[in-house]
């Protein structure tokens, strides 16, 4: 199946099915695949706020904001951890050099 027959294929799906697809992306979120959630947020924000309404589109907006919410946090989160990693690489010596994946060579 080619790209723009898979797009146009799911642009055909039921708001049903659209919720269910929707919902499988904001679990696996907790599994900790963020990245769903941040295409939750872009590919279901039209469903959830610019169609008019329907039966399903409230349970649609409730998962889409509470994608947006996780990716906020967790991009937040991952920020952090990057600016403090970076900050103390060379203070935590050999502990960090093993969570390093190229291991930087000279002074820090």
């Amino acid at each position: 199946m080619k790209k723009a027959e898979y797009v146009t294929e799911i642009l055909t799906y039921t708001e049903r099915r659209l919720l269910q697809i929707l919902r499988k992306y904001y679990l696996g979120g907790f599994a900790l695949l963020p990245f769903l959630w941040l295409v939750n947020s872009i590919w279901f924000f039209n469903e959830a706020f610019r169609k008019p309404v329907y039966t399903e589109q409230q349970q649609i907006r409730l998962y889409v904001i509470r994608s947006m919410v996780g990716t906020l946090i967790w991009l937040a989160i991952i920020t952090t951890w990057v600016v403090i990693f970076q900050l103390n690489r060379a203070s935590w010596g050999a502990t960090a050099d093993y969570m390093s994946f190229i291991i930087p060579k000279g002074m820090p």
